[in-house]
């Protein structure tokens, strides 16, 4: 079975893909990919794995054409970042408001 494997840091990415057995899980798609050689010092074994991005463990079974995906941590909650780029909301700024007096 073909299987695409796909990991990415903010400088570098990995997408490949590789033939595993009938019967093989994600797991062992993890293996038969070069992820260690190309991200070496990556702890993979915490990091959380989906398949479609659908997170599932390590021992499912996977098919052929399907994308194994590891997912780093975030570095920031999204909803955090949302308010960081918005900046500060109140009822003394924002358009139209002269601070001037």
């Amino acid at each position: 079975m073909r299987i695409e494997i796909v990991f990415a840091l903010p400088e570098r990415q990995l997408l490949e893909s590789v033939e595993v057995p009938d019967g093989a899980v994600l797991a062992d798609v993890i293996r038969a990919s070069s992820l260690a050689k190309t991200f070496p010092g990556l702890d993979h074994a915490t990091l959380a794995t989906g398949i479609w991005g659908k997170i599932v463990a390590r021992d499912t079974e996977v098919q052929d054409g399907d994308r194994v995906e590891l997912y780093r941590p975030l570095e920031i909650d999204p909803r955090e970042a949302r308010r960081q780029k918005a900046g500060p909301k109140g009822r003394d700024s924002g358009p139209g408001r002269d601070e001037s007096h």
